[in-house]
C-alpha cells in the first residue's frame, strides 16, 4: 500500500538547541504561605529536588473542548475503519477525526469516492468513516475539495451529510494547504484554479461558505491560514497586497467560523531535543493568529476559533514512532490547547513505514501514524496493524489530565527538561502532568500550589515509562501531593483531591463567562462578562506566566482597567466570589493589547518591506509633532517575541538587549523639525526564529508615539 506523505513543506531552518540540565529553584516557605490558598511543598526528605513545579489553580488558560484531542484519517488508509481504531481512540478521549486526509482532500470527490491521481483504499468511503466517528464518540472535521472541486460539490456533501443522513457534521474546512499550490514557488497541493493567489482563495471561500450554509446554516466554515513563523508566512506574491494571512483574512473574516493552521517541528534531521525546543515557538505563533483575527474580525474575533488540524514532530521520516515522540505528543497537545485552539489533530492515524532508525533502544519505523499500519520495508516490518506507537500513549495520557469542560491552569517548572501541565477539574480536583525529557536520569520534583490546597489523601497517579505497555497506575506511596519522582523519558500524571471546604467546588458561586473587550484606548480597557450564579462580587486577575495579580474588582459584570501602559499586552480572567468570599474556578482568559495615543507629540511608521522564512527588512520613519526641534534623538521599541532581532541596519546606530531595541541618531544628523516639518528614516535587516509580529509601541526620546 502506498504511504503518502501527509504534509509537504521546505525543511525548517534556524532551530535552536535544547538546553538540558535541571535548575533548582528555592522558594521561601514564607513567600508561599503569604499567597492565598498556597500549600507549601514540604519535602518528605532532606534531599534537594531536581526541580520545583508550581501550579496556580486561579490562572486560567482556557477550557478543554469536546474536540480537544483529534486525529487525521485518510482515504488511502486500508485500516482506517478497523473496529480496533474506534476502541483505541475512544480510550484516549479523541473528540475529532479529520477526513479525507491532508493533501488528498484537494483531489477527493466524496460522491464517487475517487481521488484522480491518487490511491483510494477499499472501505474508506464517507459513510464508513462516519461509522468509525460515531463508534469513537467523536465529531468529523471534513475538508471540502478546493483544488479540483466546486462550491456546488461541497454543498452537495453538506446536504448528504446533514440532511439526508443527519450526521450533524459541524466543521468544514475549505481545502487543505492551499498556500502550497505553487503561488510562492513551492507546490505540493493540487489546485486547478488558474489564479492561485490568496485573493482568489478568499473569493472562493466566500462562494463555498454561501453555498454550504444555504444548505445548512449551522455548519462552521474554516479557512486555511499559514502558521506564523513558518513558510510561507511573510512572503508576498507578485501583485498581492500582503502575505497569505493578511490577504485572506480581511476578505473572509465576516463569513468564516474558524481558521485552520498546521505546525510541524522540523525536517528529517530534527532531533528529539530540537523538536522539544521548537515547541516553545508554537504559543507565539498561535498568539499571532489570534492577533490577526482581532485585527480583521474586530468584536467578532472571539467567535472565530483556531483549529490546529495537523501536528507532528517532523516530515522526514525519523524519530516518529519512538518514545521521544510520545513525550512530544503529550506536550504538544497540551501546549496548543493552552494557547487557544479548540482542536489538535495529530497527523496521522496510520501513515506507513519510512526511514528505519534506532531510537532509545527501539526500532523507529519513520511512521507518522499513531497506530501501526503493519507495513514492511525490505526485511523490516512494523508490528501488527493497529498496534499503538508511543505518540498514541502520549495523547492518551492527556485524557488522564482533563476532559471536556475542565479548566487548564498555569504550571511552571524550574527545570528545562521537566515540563508541567495542569487542569482544574469541574468537580474541584486538580490534575498535573509531568514530562521528564531527560533520557538518562529520573527527576525528583517538589510541588507547590496557589489557589488550591490538596487533601491528605494519597493522589491518584499514573505513569508511562520504559517497560510500560500502556499507561500504568502507580502503587500507593509512590507519589505524594508534595513530591514525586518521574522516571527518565517518562510521563506521570497526578490527580489530587482538595482539602475539605476549599477550592472552587466549595464555593456557592458559579464560573463567570469569558471576559469580552468592550473598548480599549492607550491606557484603559473596558471589560464585561456574563454573570455567575451565586456571585456576590467579581475579581479580575491578570496572568503573568504562572503568577496572577488582582487588577480589578466589581459587584456587577463589567470593569474598566486604568493606567495601563500604551502598546502593552495583557491576559486577564474573572473569578466569582460567593457571600463567604470563597472563589469559583476562573473564567477562560482574554488577551488584549492597548493602543497608542492619537494626540502624541510624535508619530512612527513601521513598514516591513520584505520578509522570508527567518528574516525580513523593515523601514522606520519618525516625525516630530511637538513645538520644539529634537536634536540627538533615540527611538525605542520592544519586540513581541524573544526570537526577533536586528541583524544590521543603516542611517542610525542599533543596539538590542533582550527584546528591547534602541536606535540612536547617526553622527551629524540634523534636528527633527517641530510640527512634522522633517522626518528621520532608518532601516534594518532583522531575523526571526518563529513568528514575526510588528512592535506595538514606539518611543521617541522616551515619549510614546502614535502610529504613522
Amino acid at each position: 500500500m502506498p504511504a503518502p506523505h501527509g504534509p509537504g513543506r521546505p525543511a525548517a531552518t534556524g532551530i535552536r538547541p535544547f538546553a538540558r540540565g535541571a535548575a533548582v529553584l528555592a522558594v521561601a516557605t514564607a513567600l508561599l504561605t503569604s499567597l492565598v490558598g498556597v500549600a507549601p511543598a514540604a519535602s518528605p526528605t532532606t534531599d534537594v529536588a531536581d526541580a520545583e513545579v508550581q501550579v496556580n489553580a486561579q490562572a486560567s488558560l482556557g477550557r478543554l473542548s469536546d474536540t480537544a484531542r483529534g486525529v487525521n484519517t485518510a482515504v488511502w488508509d486500508s485500516h482506517m475503519n478497523d473496529p480496533e481504531v474506534a476502541d483505541l481512540m475512544k480510550a484516549a478521549d479523541v473528540g475529532a477525526m479529520r477526513y479525507p486526509g491532508g493533501s488528498y482532500a484537494d483531489i477527493y470527490h466524496w460522491e464517487t469516492h475517487t481521488a484522480p491521481g491518487g490511491y483510494v483504499a477499499p472501505g474508506t468511503g464517507f459513510d464508513a468513516f462516519m461509522g468509525t466517528v460515531r463508534a469513537t464518540g467523536a465529531q468529523p472535521i471534513l475538508i471540502a475539495n478546493y483544488g479540483s472541486g466546486t462550491p456546488e460539490e461541497a454543498a452537495g456533501w453538506v446536504r448528504y451529510a446533514n440532511i439526508t443522513k443527519a450526521y450533524g457534521a459541524k466543521y468544514w474546512e475549505i481545502g487543505n494547504e492551499i498556500y502550497g499550490n505553487g503561488h510562492y514557488g513551492s507546490g505540493w497541493e493540487h489546485d486547478d484554479h488558474q489564479d492561485k493567489s490568496p485573493r482568489e482563495y478568499a473569493r472562493q471561500v466566500r462562494a463555498y461558505a454561501a453555498a454550504m450554509k444555504a444548505v445548512d446554516p449551522t455548519v462552521k466554515i474554516g479557512a486555511v491560514l499559514t502558521s506564523p513563523g513558518e513558510w510561507p508566512d511573510g512572503v508576498v506574491g507578485e501583485g498581492d497586497p500582503g502575505d497569505w494571512n493578511n490577504t485572506v483574512l480581511p476578505a473572509v473574516a465576516d463569513v468564516i467560523d474558524f481558521v485552520s493552521v498546521h505546525w510541524y517541528a522540523g525536517g528529517s534531521d530534527t532531533t528529539a531535543a530540537d523538536a522539544s525546543a521548537r515547541l516553545a515557538r508554537l504559543p507565539g505563533g498561535l498568539r499571532e493568529v489570534r492577533s490577526q483575527l482581532d485585527r480583521y474580525a474586530g468584536a467578532d474575533s472571539p467567535d472565530i476559533g483556531i483549529a490546529l488540524t495537523e501536528i507532528n514532530t517532523n516530515t522526514g521520516g525519523a524519530r516518529l514512532t519512538a518514545r521521544p515522540n510520545g513525550l512530544f505528543a503529550a506536550d504538544a497537545f497540551m501546549t496548543a490547547l493552552e494557547n487557544g485552539v479548540f482542536t489538535v489533530d495529530w497527523w496521522n492515524t496510520h501513515n506507513g513505514i519510512d526511514r528505519i532508525t534506532t531510537v532509545d533502544g527501539e526500532t523507529d519505523y519513520g511512521d507518522m501514524g499513531m497506530l501501526s499500519s503493519g507495513a514492511c520495508s525490505g526485511d523490516v516490518c512494523e508490528p501488527a496493524p493497529n498496534t499503538p506507537f508511543h505518540p498514541y500513549y502520549g495523547m492518551k495520557m492527556t485524557s488522564r489530565l482533563g476532559v471536556e469542560g475542565d479548566t487548564m491552569v498555569a504550571a511552571s517548572s524550574s527545570a528545562q527538561d521537566v515540563t508541567a501541565h495542569a487542569v482544574l477539574r469541574r468537580d474541584g480536583r486538580l490534575s498535573l502532568m509531568l514530562i521528564n525529557k531527560n533520557p538518562d536520569a529520573a527527576r525528583t520534583v517538589d510541588l507547590a500550589y496557589a489557589g488550591f490546597t490538596p487533601s491528605a489523601t494519597t493522589p491518584e497517579a499514573s505513569r508511562y515509562a520504559r517497560g510500560d505497555s500502556d499507561i500504568t497506575a502507580l502503587a500507593a506511596g509512590e507519589a505524594s501531593a508534595s513530591r514525586v519522582t518521574v522516571p527518565p523519558y517518562a510521563l506521570l500524571t497526578l490527580t489530587l483531591e482538595p482539602r475539605a471546604g476549599t477550592g472552587p467546588g466549595s464555593s456557592a458561586a458559579g464560573t463567570p463567562g469569558t471576559p469580552r473587550l468592550d473598548g480599549v484606548s492607550a491606557t484603559t480597557a473596558r471589560l464585561s462578562w456574563t454573570s455567575a450564579t451565586g456571585a456576590a462580587r467579581y475579581l479580575v486577575q491578570e496572568r503573568d506566566g504562572s503568577h496572577t495579580r488582582l487588577v480589578g474588582e466589581a459587584t456587577g459584570t463589567s470593569v474598566t482597567l486604568r493606567n495601563l501602559p500604551p502598546g502593552s499586552t495583557h491576559t486577564v480572567h474573572v473569578l466569582a466570589a460567593d457571600a463567604s468570599g470563597r472563589l469559583s474556578a476562573p473564567s477562560s482568559p482574554l488577551t488584549f493589547t492597548t493602543g497608542v495615543p492619537s494626540d502624541a507629540a510624535c508619530t512612527v511608521t513601521y513598514r516591513r518591506d520584505t520578509s522570508w522564512g527567518n528574516g525580513f527588512v523593515s523601514t522606520v520613519t519618525v516625525r516630530n509633532l511637538s513645538d520644539t526641534p529634537i536634536t540627538g534623538w533615540t527611538v525605542d521599541w520592544d519586540w513581541p517575541t524573544v526570537s526577533q532581532t536586528v541583524s544590521s541596519g543603516w542611517n542610525a546606530t542599533f543596539h538590542q538587549t533582550g527584546s528591547h531595541v534602541r536606535v540612536t541618531a547617526p553622527d551629524g544628523a540634523g534636528p527633527l523639525a517641530p510640527g512634522g516639518g522633517s522626518t528621520a528614516s532608518f532601516g534594518f535587516v532583522g531575523a526571526n526564529d518563529g513568528p514575526n509580529p510588528d512592535p506595538t509601541a514606539f518611543r521617541l526620546n522616551g515619549a510614546v508615539c502614535s502610529s504613522g
